[in-house]
């Protein structure tokens, strides 16, 4: 047995987690761009949630296994909980949309998922840098993403309004609000996420 195990690498797990959230978006926009084989499309976005399941518990059971970590445990561990919010979240947009039998997408959902899509990107990007060590530009990635939650903050009060001025049915007015906050909140979490990349570079760069 090793006195001192070989240092866990679980920026190369963030990166894997980063990646797992473009995929989603990339997954998401398709299914309210096109809007067809929606429970097919649905199960495929269900899919990348569970992967990022297991590399949250991943990273969590390398951490409690861990004594010496390269950062603060709570920032590994605060970093690992964000990434897997913006997942759920996602997740539970596509859930609704099977489970209220929506038939068709909004201009507004397509935006605010396209503007998630270049959140994750940036996302990315980030964890990224600090996988290589790399803190140049981290900074930049980290205000995109507030740019653009600001952008989605905005989508979808004027997404509220549209629905509440020109759909009819209440029940349609419920469940495209349920859908659009799930969207928003992810966005959000996408902002906590960066909150945790500049707290890490500000410490350690």
């Amino acid at each position: 047995m090793k006195l001192f195990p070989k240092e866990i690498d679980f920026f190369e797990i963030f990166d894997r987690a980063a990646l797992n959230i473009m995929k989603a978006t990339e997954l998401l926009v398709a299914l309210m761009e096109k809007f067809d084989n929606v429970e097919a499309r649905a199960k495929e976005i269900y899919e990348v949630e569970q992967e990022g399941d297991i590399l949250t518990h991943e990273i969590m059971k390398k951490l409690n296994k861990t004594f010496i970590t390269p950062i603060d445990r709570e920032d590994l561990h605060a970093l690992a909980a964000s990434l897997d919010d913006v997942l759920d979240l996602i997740w539970g947009a596509v859930d609704r949309i099977v489970v209220f039998r929506i038939k068709e997408s909004t201009p507004e959902a397509v935006s605010m998922s396209k503007d998630l899509q270049l959140t994750a990107d940036m996302l990315h990007k980030a964890i990224h840098k600090l996988k290589e060590k790399n803190y140049s530009h981290v900074q930049e990635y980290c205000i995109e993403i507030n740019r653009l939650e600001n952008r989605i903050d905005r989508d979808f009060r004027d997404a509220l309004g549209k629905l509440f001025d020109e759909v009819k049915d209440p029940i349609l007015i419920i469940k495209w609000k349920e859908i659009y906050e799930h969207l928003e909140d992810a966005s959000d979490k996408c902002e906590d996420v960066a909150n945790v990349i500049e707290s890490i570079v500000l410490k350690y760069a």
